[in-house]
């Protein structure tokens, strides 16, 4: 490793501080380049806050924009926010560790547990083999979804190749990365009718966001089930449950309305219905007018995009994971039982609190965000939340409000997606100079709680 990374290490010696300091290095970067006058297609440089904002948006991978990003964006600027999409969603440090092992061959400790970090990786044995493969696999995936895309806006829109290839592959790299950027002024509403586009950004959007551990044991043991981990278990069982919950009260929710899903047929209302449920994981991307929605919808996709995908996924929100296991918490708790089981496994009294702190700490963040917004814009509760949630979340859908949002709104969003995409306790520790250990133990007391 070089001095310089040398020297970055040993002055942050957590590695999640390395994680905040990458990942603020990477949105600098490109705020940067999205400043450069080759980024707009007026030739003239975006406001710095405007470039500061997309970068934030595109490296936390979440697709919120305060400019349409294809009038306002050039081919430069569009490519800089897919390059900086693929950077957040395969992580600063995973990257920085390929890069490493291309040059110098090896990896030190320092190095492996960064990827680790970014990984969450359970071992550090196998980093090397771990990280080669989430990139092949990251690349495989939007290079299936971009072949797809292409061949669909090539035959079915009369799209030029050269143009049909620039649209899959910028639309496959912003699903697969959970990044919800398009290149249309209404996202992907012109193709709601259309099963080619809508399930393969669908899909993608939720392979990327089950996470690397998860895809990766479902590959080796998709044909057991039983021999599953708990991650995978609770992973695949909530998301399904989400999914098919969420397309459900989509549906009916929304079948009549005239805004969203009333025109379309009942085909279309139950593409649509699945393609806005899967959103909500952090895809971002939407087929039907978020702002003509029934604020029941909203409140429903609030919950969605707060629970999000799946842990080490491209998706963001607290995880499917966390959600999961603080049911099983409860519930134990409810039936009085000394200790939390999952199948023929107790979950750890570490990993209880951990658990019990993100939900905390993302209800804090929200609520607070939420509060500061509602003082300073003249907007409604239910908006203020959605756009709030959808920031932390890293998701992007928008009821339309963001474009309206003056510089301080932006700056609270700004900062609402830097700690949504690393996380409250990822963050938390990288502000902690060190970890703090006692050596001793004081006596317990009960105290009535409720």
């Amino acid at each position: 490793m070089s001095r310089g990374g040398s020297i970055l290490l040993d002055r942050f010696h957590h590695p999640a501080q390395v994680v905040v300091m990458g990942f603020g290095f990477a949105i600098a970067v490109g705020t940067l380049l999205l400043r450069l006058p080759l980024a707009t297609t007026t030739g003239e440089s975006a406001h710095w806050l405007t470039a500061l904002f997309t970068a934030t948006s595109a490296v936390c991978v979440t697709g919120l924009a305060v400019v349409d990003t294809s009038t306002h964006w050039s081919v430069f600027g569009e490519a800089m926010i897919a390059l900086l999409m693929q950077v957040g969603g395969l992580g600063v440090m995973t990257l920085g560790t390929v890069f490493t092992l291309l040059v110098s061959k090896r990896l030190g400790v320092r190095a492996r547990m960064l990827a680790q970090m970014e990984t969450k990786t359970l071992s550090l044995a196998d980093i090397r083999r771990i990280v080669a493969r989430v990139v092949m696999f990251s690349l495989a995936c939007e290079a299936v979804a971009a072949t797809v895309l292409t061949v669909r806006f090539l035959t079915g829109y009369g799209e030029p190749f050269g143009r049909a290839a620039y649209y899959g592959v910028f639309h496959a790299v912003s699903a697969f990365n959970n990044g919800g950027f398009a290149l249309w002024d209404d996202s992907l509403m012109r193709f709601v009718s259309d099963p080619w586009i809508c399930l393969t950004i669908a899909v993608t959007v939720v392979v990327g966001g089950l996470g690397f551990p998860v895809v990766f044991e479902l590959m080796r043991s998709w044909r057991r089930p039983g021999r599953w981990s708990i991650l995978t278990r609770i992973t695949v069982a909530t998301t399904a449950g989400l999914l098919l919950s969420g397309t459900v009260v989509f549906l009916v929710t929304e079948w009549s309305n005239p805004g969203t899903f009333g025109p379309l047929d009942t085909a279309g209302k139950w593409l649509a219905a699945f393609f806005t449920a899967v959103m909500p994981r952090s895809g971002g991307f939407n087929v039907v007018d978020i702002s003509q929605m029934y604020p029941s919808s909203w409140l429903v996709t609030d919950l969605l995009m707060f629970i999000g995908g799946g842990s080490a996924g491209t998706a963001g929100g607290i995880k499917v994971t966390t959600f999961g296991l603080f049911a099983f918490i409860v519930w134990a708790e409810l039936r009085g039982e000394p200790r939390v089981n999952i199948g023929h496994r107790s979950l750890p009294e570490a990993a209880q609190r951990q658990v019990v702190a993100i939900m905390a700490l993302g209800t804090g963040i929200v609520a607070v965000a939420t509060y500061v917004l509602l003082v300073i814009t003249p907007y409604t509760l239910d908006k203020v939340l959605f756009e709030v949630i959808s920031a932390f979340a890293t998701v992007g859908v928008s009821t339309g409000i963001t474009t309206g949002l003056g510089s301080p709104e932006q700056v609270v969003l700004v900062v609402l997606m830097f700690i949504g995409r690393l996380g409250p306790l990822t963050l938390g520790s990288a502000l902690a100079l060190k970890e703090r250990s006692r050596r001793y133990q004081l006596p317990e007391e009960r105290v009535i709680v409720g």
